[in-house]
């Protein structure tokens, strides 16, 4: 990612700076010091990676489930396969290991909320204010997303405290265009279109 694109991400919910104060990308130091990869460092190094945010929705014939997901990596082209990761506490990992398709829901920047609620646990996330809808092959969808991909399960990989999902890419439906919701820094994000 070049520093112009870097430079362009603006925050959500902005950081307070004092006023005549000028924002620039910190700088490394010359002497850096390595450290093992424990939780927190691993926790930090991920907090400053920026990320798309998506809501993955699936349903293996129990009720719908769904969970915002910020691991979403696309694979291959030929065939064209994603991939994307769950914990494997999860509540919504025991649909996703017995479905065998699932649905990439994208977010815009103004869904913040909607990328809250699916991040929220202990909640019903197909209640109101949630608007949703079956395909006609029965996947759960959400209404107000302005894209979806519907992908079939190929492969279930548990590694460490995650299962790994990839999906073969089936059909995409594209309601408009939109300008990405992004997850960087404890927050979330967009971009400034460049021009």
């Amino acid at each position: 990612m070049s520093v112009q694109a870097i430079t362009s991400a603006r925050s959500i919910r902005p950081h307070r700076h004092s006023p005549g104060t000028t924002h620039a990308l910190s700088v490394v130091p010359a002497e850096a010091a390595e450290r093992p990869v424990d939780a927190d460092v691993y926790r930090t190094v991920f907090r400053r990676h920026a990320a798309g945010v998506v809501v993955i929705t699936a349903d293996a014939g129990h009720g719908p489930v769904g969970f915002t997901a910020t691991s979403l990596v696309s694979v291959s082209l030929l065939p064209p396969l994603v991939s994307f990761a769950i914990s494997a506490s999860a509540s919504s990992w025991p649909t996703v290991n017995a479905a065998n398709s699932l649905v990439i829901n994208f977010l815009d920047a103004t869904q913040t909320e909607l990328a809250g609620r699916f991040a929220t646990s202990g909640i019903d996330r197909f209640a109101e204010p949630t608007r949703w809808s079956r395909l006609a092959s029965g996947e759960p969808v959400l209404d107000d997303v302005p894209s979806f991909l519907l992908g079939q399960v190929e492969h279930r990989f548990g590694v460490g405290d995650h299962h790994i999902i990839v999906a073969r890419l089936a059909t995409h439906t594209e309601r408009r265009e939109h300008e990405p919701l992004l997850y960087h820094d404890g927050r979330y994000a967009t971009t400034d279109r460049l021009p």
